[in-house]
């Protein structure tokens, strides 16, 4: 998959005199090496939802799971709009990011294949999941749906020099 790269924005508004704009590349590094990710979803009365999880940085996207009952899964269903954010809680070091995209389901269970080599390769072997009929499955668990998350906006809030960079894909 072709790597989209994006236009890439300080905004002087919320950044230190000296700061300057932040690499998508140095993004990609902090969502490939993040081990939490907070997901963010609206429920069907328009109330949001947040939930830490796992997730990997995959041909360009960032990639999580989920039971189909479970609450992000229903709220996906109705409105796929979703923000994913990763970072450190300190206040003066790192860089959070956030992503905000449309989650899209994945069946293909080569695509899927290939998602459970990340999670383990990411995660440990804990995390081994198997590829088939449209969905990953966990040994003694229930089926789980993948979701696709491109980035269409993203943020990056760093925190050794204060800055805010957005980049628009």
């Amino acid at each position: 998959m072709p790597v989209t790269e994006p236009t890439t924005d300080l905004d002087a508004r919320y950044s230190q005199p000296e700061a300057t704009a932040t690499s998508w590349a140095e993004a990609i590094e902090v969502l490939e090496g993040a081990g939490i990710f907070w997901v963010t979803t609206v429920r069907p009365d328009g109330r949001p939802h947040v939930t830490p999880l796992l997730a990997v940085w995959l041909e360009g996207a960032l990639w999580f799971t989920t039971g189909p009952e479970e609450r992000k899964a229903r709220n996906l269903a109705a409105n796929p709009r979703t923000v994913l954010t990763t970072g450190t809680n300190a206040l003066r070091d790192g860089l959070d990011v956030v992503v905000e995209g449309t989650a899209r389901r994945e069946s293909d269970d080569a695509l899927l294949t290939r998602l459970a080599g990340a999670y383990v390769t990411k995660y440990g072997p804990d995390w081994t999941f198997t590829a088939r009929d449209g969905a990953l499955h966990h040994a003694g668990g229930p089926a789980a749906l993948a979701f696709r998350v491109e980035p269409e906006t993203a943020f990056g809030f760093r925190k050794d020099t204060y800055g805010q960079t957005r980049w628009r894909f």
